[in-house]
């Protein structure tokens, strides 16, 4: 049988991939494959994969869950220490409506014994988060179990339009869907972290067609709050400027919130003849009181960064420059606790509210013989009594 070049193994590599033919992935395989995709690429998918299988489930098919798209190799070159240089592009598009994929990528193989023992990629990180979503106002990154939620309009104070709610409920799914979420921290780019609805939208509408757009806007934003209260991820909210209006919502679903000391919160409705959304009439009595709330919104009166604290609206406050990275590292060491049981505590507490005492009792105990078969209760007993940090996976 004639020998086959690195290049010609290559261009079978990319002809199966490109037809989804497992069994020829197997034949070209190395038993002891290496993969290694890009670090930065989306949805988790960079990182090192041992062995075909899981480069085949955790690489390439992550890839394919999330993008239509094939590797176009354009050229081969042989290097001086035996691998095979492969550059070309990667063309296609993300699955959820982002931009057209174009990524130029580079490839080193490693050939032994006619098989292909190791693949190293490198790419345009960049371009595959374009093409894999279709968020236009809020970014959204996933990076070891953490996933960081930033409002994205600066210059318009990170107003929330239909744009952003549609964003923001698309971005809820998105973290809600991945079981590898361990914690959440919501930011914002710009000075402020949310001034609330868009006014000048709500200006420029007309009279008879404000009602809909509000309904359509506040439905999709309303789905985001359901479902990032739902999450067993605890989330940690980091604010800086001023946060008002529907925006406090954000910082309702929100489990630790770090204000700057310099930050400003206002509701705003009573000054526009308008009522609340968000979930305000629901979590400020919860948080501030009935009496609080009711001066809130009655006399539409702003609260300083100390006045919210004292309130209960943030956990903590810090120095404007420091409010992102102590909310971060706060959110990193949620990241490493027990994230199911969290979920449970989050949900339990929410419910307390119209909850019975018998009832809670019952939640609570029929909660904790639950959480007590998971791998992580399994761990932090055996950490305790072994006097030793416990390294929680998350399950």
């Amino acid at each position: 049988m004639e020998r086959q070049s690195p290049a010609d193994l290559a261009r079978a590599l990319y002809a199966a991939l490109a037809a989804g033919n497992r069994e020829e992935l197997d034949a070209l395989l190395h038993p002891g494959f290496t993969g290694r995709t890009a670090e930065g690429m989306p949805f988790g998918i960079g990182g090192d994969h041992d062995g075909p299988a899981a480069m085949r489930r955790n690489g390439w098919g992550a890839i394919a869950r999330h993008f239509d798209a094939r590797a176009e190799p354009e050229r081969f070159l042989d290097l001086a220490d035996g691998r095979l240089l492969v550059t070309g592009r990667y063309q296609g598009r993300g699955k959820q409506g982002g931009a057209a994929l174009d990524a130029a990528f580079a490839h080193l193989i490693a050939i032994d014994q006619e098989r292909i023992r190791s693949l190293e990629q490198y790419t345009d990180t960049a371009r595959w988060h374009d093409a894999a979503s279709r968020l236009r106002t809020v970014l959204l990154d996933f990076e070891g179990g953490l996933a960081t939620l930033r409002l994205n309009r600066p210059d318009k104070g990170n107003a929330i339009d239909e744009s952003m709610a549609a964003d923001l409920a698309e971005a809820a799914t998105q973290i809600a869907e991945r079981s590898d979420v361990r914690a959440l921290l919501i930011a914002s780019n710009g000075p402020n972290f949310t001034v609330g609805g868009d006014l000048g939208l709500f200006a420029g509408t007309p009279r008879e067609q404000l009602p809909n757009r509000l309904r359509r806007m506040i439905d999709s934003y309303h789905l985001a709050i359901e479902r990032l209260t739902s999450i067993d991820a605890p989330v940690v909210a980091a604010v800086r400027g001023g946060a008002g209006g529907g925006g406090l919502g954000l910082l309702y679903v929100a489990d630790i919130v770090v204000a700057a000391d310099d930050a400003r919160f206002a509701l705003g409705y009573g000054a526009l003849g308008l009522t609340a959304d968000g979930g305000s009439t629901w979590f400020l009595p919860r948080m501030v009181g009935m009496r609080r709330a009711q001066e809130l919104f009655l006399l539409n009166r702003r609260l300083t960064a100390q006045e919210a604290l004292g309130f209960g609206l943030v956990s903590r406050l810090a120095p404007y420059d420091a409010v992102e990275s102590e909310a971060a590292a706060l959110a990193a060491k949620l990241a490493a606790g027990p994230t199911r049981a969290f979920g449970a505590v989050r949900r339990m507490l929410r419910q307390s509210f119209e909850t019975g005492l018998g009832d809670q009792l019952t939640a609570e105990k029929d909660s904790i013989v639950a959480a007590s078969t998971t791998d992580d209760a399994q761990e932090g007993i055996s950490a305790f009594v072994g006097k030793r940090r416990p390294n929680f996976g998350g399950n």
